[in-house]
């Protein structure tokens, strides 16, 4: 008989998740965010929201967004390469969505390589449409960026693996 999956809790994240948080950014893209950066939005404030997934004690996923006007911009979302498809990244966008409701966000929006498919179908099947482009958006190799947005709603009602405390580039952040 086969174990039961670990629950996963999506909860805050803490300056001290920064080391399992860069070890998945550099998992996950092929210009990751330095240390510093990531550290910078680890920490809550009333313009950023930073959550991470654990399964068995150990984070396999985080989402760092902005809160702007009324838009959750997501900045990142990545989940660890052994824990994708579980639907972490699901669980990750709907809590983000959930928490950031009651603050008076409507939309979420976010930026995507051109190349990247898999994240594209995946934000697409989660009710985020392209609606523009930032040319040279990339540093690394001048990719374009694809503006996505949708309503903060289709997000919110959203489920994934039930997370136990909640209130890609590498394909498909699910």
């Amino acid at each position: 008989m086969t174990a039961p999956a670990a629950p996963v809790v999506i909860r805050r994240s803490r300056p001290e998740d920064l080391g399992a948080v860069l070890r998945i950014e550099h998992l996950s893209f092929s210009d990751p965010w330095t240390a510093d950066a990531l550290y910078g939005e680890l920490g809550a404030d009333a313009l950023r929201l930073s959550l991470v997934a654990e399964r068995a004690g150990q984070v396999c996923g985080y989402l760092m967004a902005w809160l702007v006007v009324d838009q959750l911009h997501v900045l990142n979302i990545a989940i660890d390469p052994d824990a994708r498809r579980l639907g972490l990244g699901t669980a990750l966008l709907a809590e983000a969505a959930r928490r950031a409701e009651p603050l008076g966000m409507v939309d979420v929006t976010l930026e995507v390589r051109r190349s990247n498919t898999g994240a594209r179908q995946f934000y697409r099947r989660h009710g985020l449409r392209e609606v523009g482009l930032r040319p040279g958006y990339y540093g690394d190799n001048g990719e374009d960026a694809i503006i996505m947005t949708g309503p903060l709603s289709d997000l919110a009602a959203l489920s994934g693996p039930a997370p136990a405390g909640a209130g890609a580039e590498g394909e498909n952040p699910d």
